[in-house]
């Protein structure tokens, strides 16, 4: 039996997973985000302990035999958040967490600082990344910095609270602007251009090692048993891509999360950083993949459903799918960028927009804009991606994939086929279970296997005619607009 906890933005899961592939059980709980200013987006960690035992307690009391059985334990969560600790590993601040703004300034003088950044970190410096958050910290809160003795990613602070150890593993620590991603190392010249050293950082292992052992009084809390492993674990779209068994080249998911995520497996190390694709280690030994990341899929629905009254997301996808053929071609149009952008316009000062309305559109029109507008964002971001096999289909994973209609209107949009296996909904939790298998002596054969196609997302050639002019004009009114969003 193996276990998978993923920290999300939005909510802790846990997962149990049994040797025979068979999900035992899963637990969730919500954790929220502070937004106290404009471009702002933070967590107390706090509220990741809190979770933390939340879920743990649940399975514990639902699940005992199988809590029992635990032999190793996989960690998967959001990535680039920094955890700052003082001397005695107490956090000094709220985690600064991947969807931050507010670091702009700090990207260019990072850049500047170290010109060949982007052929270390195989990544251009953007807000989200960590690097660029302490400069920031640096600057704005000098207390605060002299007094930072440790930085970690969020998921790996929770190993810190299961273990008393600080480690990391290289998918993760991929988005950190602080890992020489080729080699596999921190790089000591990006430490030193935030002020940092190697003493700052934690140990690196592989996602699929053993990087610590669970402490043993809270293996007695929770009903596990005395020594439990805790593999290196995987940043979530590397450790999502384990679950859906996405390990070999050409191979890749879409991810409908907070965030959308396009990932494809590489045969090895392939910056594109004039594209605004991420380059990272994948969570296996040697082993690569490229990224493009939009800061908002999912939440953007939410948004949406918030903003114009919806009951909720199934309410608002009924309302899009009402429109025929001609008031979809005649919808507005919806630049995603809520809270800015990454891939592949790096403008964390990017906003979202509706372009187009006039007196005939309606609720469902905009509910229709918006779904729409965020496959449009993914479209932006595949079209950077090195695919051997531009027709190959891409797996669905994330809360967004619980919509069939959401899921076929995606297909269409990013003209490739998508598939729903079983269990996609679990992602991160599921890979991080099995990167726990693998530190137990598995193997990638036996552990690492694709789930049963649930559903086929095929694109529907009839619909090109539509999304291709509307794609365009997406991208026009991006390119117009660019100039006149705010730069502070």
């Amino acid at each position: 039996m193996y276990l998978g906890l993923d920290l999300g933005t939005s909510e802790l899961k846990a997962l149990l997973l049994a040797d025979d592939h068979g999900v035992v059980g899963v637990a969730h709980a919500a954790v929220a985000v502070a937004r106290p200013r404009p471009l702002w987006s933070e967590q107390d960690p706090a509220s990741w302990a809190e979770a933390l035992n939340t879920v743990m307690e649940s399975l514990r009391a639902r699940h005992p035999d199988a809590m029992r059985a635990v032999r190793a334990i996989g960690l998967s969560g959001q990535m680039h958040g920094a955890v700052l600790l003082d001397a005695d590993d107490q956090v000094l601040r709220p985690a600064i967490l991947w969807n931050d703004g507010r670091s702009s300034a700090q990207c260019e003088a990072l850049e500047q600082a170290v010109p060949q950044l982007a052929q270390i970190t195989g990544n251009l410096a953007m807000p989200g990344f960590t690097a660029p958050k302490l400069l920031w910290v640096r600057e704005h809160e000098p207390d605060v910095f002299a007094r930072t003795r440790r930085v970690l990613l969020p998921k790996d602070w929770l190993r810190l609270m299961l273990s008393g150890e600080a480690v990391s593993e290289m998918s993760d620590a991929s988005g950190t602007l602080w890992l020489d991603v080729g080699r596999r190392d921190w790089s000591d010249e990006l430490l030193a251009a935030t002020g940092l050293t190697r003493a700052h950082m934690p140990r690196l292992v592989e996602g699929s090692e053993v990087s610590a052992w669970l402490q043993p009084a809270l293996a007695a809390r929770w009903g596990m048993q005395s020594e439990v492993k805790i593999a290196g674990g995987g940043g979530d779209n590397a450790a999502s891509a384990v679950g859906m068994g996405l390990v070999a080249p050409g191979q890749g998911f879409v991810s409908l999360g907070t965030s959308g995520v396009i990932f494809v497996c590489t045969p090895g190390f392939a910056p594109n950083p004039a594209r605004a694709v991420h380059a990272f280690c994948h969570a296996l030994p040697n082993s690569w993949h490229q990224m493009s990341v939009m800061l908002s899929a999912s939440s953007a629905i939410d948004w949406a459903v918030r903003t114009f009254g919806f009951s909720d997301v199934a309410g608002l996808f009924g309302a899009a799918a009402s429109l025929d053929g001609y008031a979809r071609a005649h919808a507005p149009l919806f630049l995603p960028y809520l809270s800015g952008e990454r891939s592949p316009h790096n403008n964390a000062h990017a906003q979202g927009v509706l372009f187009g309305l006039t007196q005939q559109h309606s609720r469902a029109d905009i509910a229709y804009a918006v779904a729409e507008g965020v496959g449009y964002g993914l479209r932006d971001g595949l079209d950077t991606l090195l695919r051997p096999d531009p027709g190959a289909p891409l797996a669905l994973v994330g809360g967004g994939a619980r919509s069939a209609w959401w899921s076929q209107l995606l297909a269409d949009v990013l003209q490739t086929p998508l598939v729903l296996g079983a269990g996609g909904e679990a992602g991160g939790a599921l890979g991080a279970a099995r990167l726990g298998w693998l530190s137990d002596g598995g193997s990638v054969g036996e552990v690492c296997t694709q789930p049963h196609a649930r559903q086929h997302f095929v694109p529907d050639a009839s619909t090109a005619e539509v999304h291709a002019p509307r794609f365009a004009r997406f991208q026009a009114i991006y390119a117009g607009l660019r100039p006149l969003f705010p730069i502070d």
